[in-house]
């Protein structure tokens, strides 16, 4: 049995429709043993399939093959995730640095407030520096 590469990613529910995974195959973020690959590339068993997502790169072994979308309790019978926990610990890292104090009960931040959070949000993430050179 010979199965795509799209096909196997959208029956395994990696991503929600063939296109999506198309697409991402096409704008390499998808590589199957290390090298970036095709939409219509056949997949045997044990090929490491690497998605990027992101922040984070998902790795999955392939354990099956299969060509018809699966349900969610199927799937680990033709696939496998190895994802290492140095990857899946990526998830966390936006909601340990970036963390407002609000009492409980006090509803939704007011506009004033909003801006303020916004406000340093921006000083996080945007350096003046790294974008502008003064000496121009």
């Amino acid at each position: 049995m010979e199965v795509r590469l799209d096909k196997y990613l959208w029956a395994v529910r990696i991503f929600k429709t063939r296109s999506d995974a198309a697409d991402a195959i096409k704008n390499n973020r998808v590589t199957v043993g290390g090298a970036f690959a095709k939409p219509s590339r056949e997949i045997k068993i044990g090929d490491k399939i690497e998605v990027r997502r992101n922040l984070v790169t998902y790795s999955y072994r392939v354990t099956g093959l299969v060509s018809n979308r699966q349900p969610a309790k199927n799937v680990a019978l033709y696939c496998e995730n190895i994802t290492p926990q140095s990857e899946l610990d990526k998830l966390n890292i936006p909601r340990e640095t970036i963390f407002v104090f609000r009492e409980r009960g006090t509803g939704r931040p007011t506009k004033k407030e909003r801006r303020e959070i916004d406000a340093v949000m921006e000083g996080m993430f945007y350096d003046e520096d790294a974008f502008f050179d003064d000496d121009e």
